[in-house]
């Protein structure tokens, strides 16, 4: 498949403010003593404006994937059938509950805590809403297994912890240690998962050929030029056009900046206690889940590739 910027900085963006939305209401839960009252208005209410943010960037990113955004309220219509459409309604829930968990601490509200359990509620439901639209698309092999949703939820939480610790850092440095611990497991399974969904997609066999595509059975079979001779929407939305070779280095420049890259800063920084190098820490990783997401889209072979394999 052709990977499209604009889901691809949805997907992130969305997912590490969902992340960052679950470490907030976490520590909102404990408490413990970790923040002053007046550190922790500033903390969450902050926090919470953050993810706000990240999530408005995400979807006024997803609008260039519309043909007519101005009809973007069309796409919600399917949602008993479509979980696109579910996507579309989980997105501005979660922006909604985040926003008003934002200002219910900024207010200092006491119910804050139960409206930041209704927006970590909210950012399972995109995740799934998000993954769903992938992992229900069972003739595209890649995408159509568990590993889907579950990658896309540990990376969401792994830069989401990341960027709390980079917030705690700034207004609360007593939950660092929690965050960046969180963010070290996240990391870890992240990797375990993402291993394990790269084995499993490069064994994976077609189940159509040429051969059989056109019920000959002679294994010389070559395509030696595509409908019209020339570009269609299929040609240019359904095949990314990179090399074997591309898609290669990419796969490792994600594996590498996502998880040994990042790891090791987040490490440095908290040996060092240096604010900075967490906020390098969490750029490096974040260059890498663009990467990774790129990928993920880039890997997914339509069926109908079949059929358009070279221009002439």
């Amino acid at each position: 498949m052709k990977p499209a910027w604009s889901v691809i900085f949805l997907t992130t963006l969305c997912g590490m403010a969902q992340g960052f939305m679950l470490a907030l209401v976490g520590a909102d839960l404990i408490g413990g003593g970790h923040v002053t009252p007046a550190s922790a208005r500033i903390f969450f209410s902050g926090g919470a404006a953050i993810c706000v943010v990240l999530t408005a960037l995400g979807l006024f990113a997803s609008f260039f994937h519309l043909g007519r955004p101005e009809r973007f309220w069309r796409s919600a219509a399917m949602w008993r059938t479509s979980w696109l459409s579910r996507e579309v309604i989980a997105v501005p829930a979660f922006l909604g509950s985040s926003s008003f968990y934002a200002w219910a601490h900024y207010s200092g509200q006491a119910y804050a805590p139960a409206l930041g359990v209704l927006a970590a509620a909210c950012a399972l439901a995109l995740w799934v809403c998000t993954a769903m639209i992938y992992a229900c698309l069972r003739f595209i092999r890649e995408w159509a297994s568990a590993y889907t949703l579950v990658n896309f939820v540990l990376l969401g939480c792994a830069s989401g912890f990341t960027l709390a610790a980079c917030w705690a850092a700034w207004a609360a440095p007593a939950w660092v240690p929690a965050y960046l611990a969180a963010a070290y497991l996240f990391l870890i399974v992240g990797l375990l998962v993402r291993l394990l969904m790269l084995r499993r997609n490069a064994s994976l066999k077609p189940v159509s050929t040429l051969q059989s595509a056109i019920g000959i059975k002679n294994p010389k079979i070559q395509q030696k030029s595509m409908g019209a001779m020339g570009g269609s929407f299929n040609t240019r939305e359904f095949f990314h056009g990179k090399s074997a070779l591309f898609i290669k280095n990419v796969r490792w420049i994600f594996l590498v900046l996502i998880f040994p890259a990042s790891t090791m800063l987040l490490a440095l920084a908290e040996q060092r206690v240096s604010g900075l190098l967490l906020v390098v820490a969490l750029l490096v990783q974040y260059a890498g889940l663009l990467a990774e997401r790129w990928f993920f889209f880039a890997q997914a072979n339509h069926p109908q590739n079949l059929y358009y394999q070279v221009v002439s």
